[in-house]
């Protein structure tokens, strides 16, 4: 007797996700042997599910033994799949849950990504409540935190996950593998409502060219109007070095992000936390989204119980003109925001830059001063920009109105 094929965790003790195993047979049908926490409620259901997935992807005759764990559908779907495709390595037919209307948001190129959550793509349970924590984006990694073994099973998860799992207002992004795998990941899930396609360890601007025309390929196929946005992640000394090219290589590129622990490793330096060793990387960066008028995304910050730490390297990344970080736990989120909000002293002082504007125009005067300092166009844009940041967040009531 051949060994089923397995999808799900193999281990005893996990949650909100299921194990499936499947061996095809030669007659007598599906049998199913279904063991669930929550049996009583909806073990019929459960099962109605499983026959009905089967059934599309045209498995007929099978031993198939389901181990739940409180698996919601989009997950039990996703590994019954799973497991019916390694075990029919040429069965490309597919079951895709209903797309719910809460999935179907849409998303801007210039919209807040001061957090961006990440979510591995192989755990369920982590993906269920990732809206709640109010990132401005949340993540669903299919490349470093998804074994290699698991890929396959990632990329199905994560389709269904676009398709059923409200992220409240936080915009989906996915970030694939590098190519050729990621080829396959762009299949999934640019049919899936995707706002933004991570690319990365990018390095040049015909990478980036090369994901733009597969997923132009795979909405034309599929006969869908859907605007897709990228973010080239830079994690090598020469994506660092074509910046710039990786920038303006798409209209649909909003923003670049850093990758340091890659950098790093590229370089044959150590990480610090002060950063000396990438500070000139980073300036680069930096000049060459402004450069594109694009945003420009800080790396992670890697130890999670270090929240003091965190509010100062946003602090500092702030400063040097990123406008967001990545985030590797929900606790992280907050400080983030608390790092990049604009002080109440600056949204003042911009206030005050943009009256004294307005009465100049007013006055028909061409000059215009605050105190005994000029105001010119850079300093009046990035006023601007504050006060549009300020009134984003919520901040412009509790200070000085803009008008005054």
């Amino acid at each position: 007797m051949a060994d089923p094929y397995i999808a799900g965790p193999t281990g005893e003790n996990f949650r909100a996700d299921c194990r499936v195993e499947l061996e095809l047979t030669a007659a007598d049908g599906v049998q199913l042997n279904i063991k669930s926490k929550v049996e009583v409620m909806y073990g019929a259901a459960l099962e109605q599910q499983a026959r009905q997935v089967l059934q599309a992807l045209g498995v007929i005759n099978a031993k198939v033994a389901i181990i739940d764990a409180g698996a919601l559908p989009f997950t039990i779907a996703a590994r019954i799949e799973t497991a019916a495709k390694r075990a029919q390595s040429r069965n490309h037919k597919q079951y895709l849950p209903e797309f719910s209307p809460h999935c179907q948001k849409t998303t801007t190129k210039d919209r807040l990504r001061r957090t961006r959550l990440y979510v591995p793509g192989s755990q369920p349970n982590l993906m269920i409540n990732a809206g709640l924590y109010h990132a401005d984006a949340v993540i669903f990694d299919l490349e470093d935190s998804v074994a290699p073994a698991e890929k396959d099973a990632a990329r199905i998860l994560v389709r269904n996950a676009l398709r059923c799992i409200d992220l409240g207002t936080s915009e989906r992004l996915v970030r694939i593998n590098p190519f050729p795998l990621g080829v396959e990941d762009i299949k999934a899930v640019a049919a899936q409502n995707v706002h933004v396609l991570m690319i990365p360890k990018c390095e040049t601007a015909e990478q980036i060219i090369q994901v733009d025309n597969v997923v132009a390929e795979v909405l034309k196929e599929q006969n869908i109007e859907h605007e897709i946005f990228y973010l080239p992640i830079i994690e090598t000394a020469l994506g660092v070095l074509n910046a710039f090219e990786m920038a303006t290589a798409s209209e649909k590129v909003v923003a670049l992000s850093m990758g340091l622990e890659d950098y790093t490793a590229d370089l044959g330096v150590q990480r610090t936390k002060e950063g000396a060793e990438s500070l000139w990387a980073r300036g680069h960066v930096i000049n060459a989204a402004k450069a594109a008028r694009v945003q420009a995304l800080d790396t992670v910050y890697s130890d999670v119980n270090d929240l003091e730490g965190l509010l100062e390297d946003t602090r500092q990344a702030k400063a040097l003109g990123f406008e967001g970080k990545g985030c590797i736990h929900p606790r992280q989120i907050k400080v983030i925001h608390q790092g990049l909000a604009p002080s109440d002293d600056e949204i003042k002082h911009a206030c005050q830059i943009l009256a004294a504007y307005e009465k100049a125009q007013a006055d028909g005067k061409g000059v215009v001063a605050l105190g005994s300092k000029m105001i010119d166009a850079p300093v009046l844009k990035k006023a601007q920009k504050t006060v549009q940041l300020a009134n984003q967040l919520g901040k412009l009531n509790q200070n000085q109105p803009q008008n005054q």
